[in-house]
């Protein structure tokens, strides 16, 4: 966190024109951090894993969206399958743009390792989630609150998820395309029965503004469970190519 603000500090300092100091900078400044997340993950355990998403937001209409995402998810860097999540949902802007509120379906195939053997379960999800999202400067906010009632194979558990999320552009003022950004988050999951906590997510990345449409980001997440505590990579493509022109 203090490297992400003497980051910011930094960037506000540097003249907006000189936008190749900026990068020399930028790219110095990112190297350090891969770096140092390298070190630290193979530092613990050897153990990391790597996540490939995908996430589709698009429009069918003035109001409406839906809601498509893909994440194949991996216990090291590729073909160990740990978990494929496909989730879709159709969703209701309340405001332009903003205050979207939706009703989505998940289906959930993982392959854990029991006692040393590879087993395999299915989870269907049911959720309900809400986001607003704020502007501060460059800093845009996003807060999603989310609602799941999962179908286990032998269980049902009731879950709450709740989301802050930043983007902070490095070589415009605004995310415009061609603009690298930094991306953060913190998601703390909270079952309804006990135990109540479940888990929390810290996440990193820097992303690139391909177009008004679509970006890509690549970072590393930071899981934290009550017994153990796990590193991915994640690379996630985001495609908001709207399905309508209203």
């Amino acid at each position: 966190m203090l490297l992400l603000i003497k980051i910011i500090k930094f960037d506000i300092l540097i003249d907006d024109n000189n936008k190749e100091l900026k990068m020399k900078v930028f790219r110095w400044l990112m190297l350090i951090i891969f770096i140092g997340v390298s070190t630290y993950s193979f530092a613990q355990d050897n153990s990391l894993g790597a996540w490939y998403m995908y996430f589709g937001n698009n429009k069918i209409s003035k109001k409406l969206n839906f809601h498509n995402e893909i994440q194949y998810r991996n216990f090291d860097g590729i073909g160990d399958l740990e978990q494929l999540l496909i989730r879709t949902g159709i969703g209701y802007d309340l405001t332009e743009n903003n205050n979207n509120i939706l009703l989505g379906y998940g289906f959930i195939l993982s392959q854990p390792y029991i006692k040393g053997e590879k087993t395999e379960n299915i989870e269907h999800r049911i959720f309900q989630q809400y986001i607003t999202k704020q502007k501060f400067g460059r800093f845009n906010l996003q807060h999603r609150y989310r609602l799941e009632e999962r179908f286990l194979q032998d269980d049902f558990r009731m879950r709450f998820r709740y989301l802050l999320g930043l983007n902070i552009p490095v070589t415009n003022k605004e995310m415009l395309p061609k603009t690298l950004y930094i991306s953060a988050y913190n998601e703390i999951f909270l079952h309804a029965d006990s135990p109540v906590f479940d888990r929390n997510r810290v996440y990193g990345a820097v992303g690139f503004v391909i177009n008004k449409n679509m970006r890509i980001e690549a970072g590393y997440m930071n899981q934290i469970q009550e017994n153990k505590n796990r590193g991915q990579i994640q690379i996630g493509f985001y495609n908001n190519i709207p399905f309508t022109r209203n």
